[in-house]
């Protein structure tokens, strides 16, 4: 999807042109992958922009940093602070957010050691991730031959910019052949996650999404869906599941903050349906959450000023 250029990005600490927020060639992090990041949405709401969940998520980048023995050199109080300021000073209502803290110019070579750690972040205008109609009419999935990624080779609890290349090639598998979005098996054959959105199916009224040890990242509007899930009496239950049972399933979708709550309609040829009742539930919750229009979860919002 086509990013639409602002006027500032947020760089190390100083807000610069759009044009001039740009790294040099020998970036540890363009070479290496050793970068983390988040994706984050701010919506309109009648208190002015909302965005959902910052601090969770910039808690998340901390803690994928750690993982890779990067210090991050901001707060994530800071992180707020400065996500606020690039939000009013863009004049943006509605946005998605990324913040990212890689290795630097410094030292060429494996070894990250001496490289600084520079943090960035951006903002700019995007729509339905999935496609206009995916939120309606729900969008068709492969399982992808490539494998969702070792937790001895990439932990995939940490978001990590070069554990990427495996989403991407998976991606474009399945767009190349026509679908919308890859399922990925973990190494032992079980579901793990699309490329950028976790898994719920529906059966028999539960709601089952695979386990954190089945190599899914830890998302946070996977916990955001078992949370209105409960509040909304449904059974949300963490299993083990294969590819049967995604075949199987009466409904089906996905979430993440860019593909928000997205219906499954079809996986590898099986049909699943349209949007079930209980996928548009859950959606229509969200949707009334993240717009300020339940004050229940109010905290899950930082309203921007």
């Amino acid at each position: 999807m086509p990013v639409q250029p602002v006027d500032l990005v947020w760089m190390n600490g100083k807000l610069v042109e759009w044009a001039s927020a740009t790294v040099h060639v020998l970036t540890h992090a363009l070479h290496y992958g050793t970068g983390v990041f988040e994706g984050i949405r701010c919506y309109e709401t009648e208190k002015g922009p909302a965005v959902f969940r910052l601090r969770d998520h910039l808690m998340r980048m901390e803690r994928s940093a750690k993982i890779f023995l990067m210090e991050i050199p901001y707060s994530v109080d800071e992180l707020v602070e400065a996500t606020h300021q690039l939000i009013l000073r863009n004049r943006l209502q509605t946005c998605y957010v990324r913040p990212i803290a890689f290795r630097g110019f410094g030292d060429m070579g494996v070894n990250p050691d001496n490289n600084p750690i520079d943090v960035t972040i951006a903002v700019w205008p995007w729509g339905t991730y999935l496609g206009e109609d995916a939120l309606t009419k729900g969008v068709r999935m492969t399982v992808s031959s490539w494998r969702r990624h070792d937790p001895n080779v990439i932990p995939p609890q940490a978001k990590v910019t070069g554990g990427y290349i495996n989403s991407s090639m998976a991606k474009l598998e399945a767009v190349r052949g026509g679908f919308d979005e890859a399922i990925m098996l973990n190494p032992d054959g079980f579901v793990s996650e699309a490329t950028g959105e976790n898994l719920f199916i529906v059966n028999g009224g539960e709601i089952f999404t695979p386990p954190i040890a089945s190599g899914p990242l830890p998302g946070i509007t996977r916990g955001t869906v078992m949370r209105i899930a409960a509040d909304l009496g449904i059974q949300v239950r963490e299993r083990v599941l294969s590819r049967a049972d995604l075949y199987t399933a009466d409904e089906m979708f996905c979430t993440g903050t860019a593909a928000e709550v997205t219906p499954i309609r079809e996986i590898d040829g099986r049909i699943i349906g349209d949007p079930g009742p209980t996928t548009m539930a859950i959606q229509h919750k969200y949707f009334e959450i993240v717009k300020g229009q339940d004050e229940k979860y109010a905290d899950w919002l930082d309203v921007v000023g």
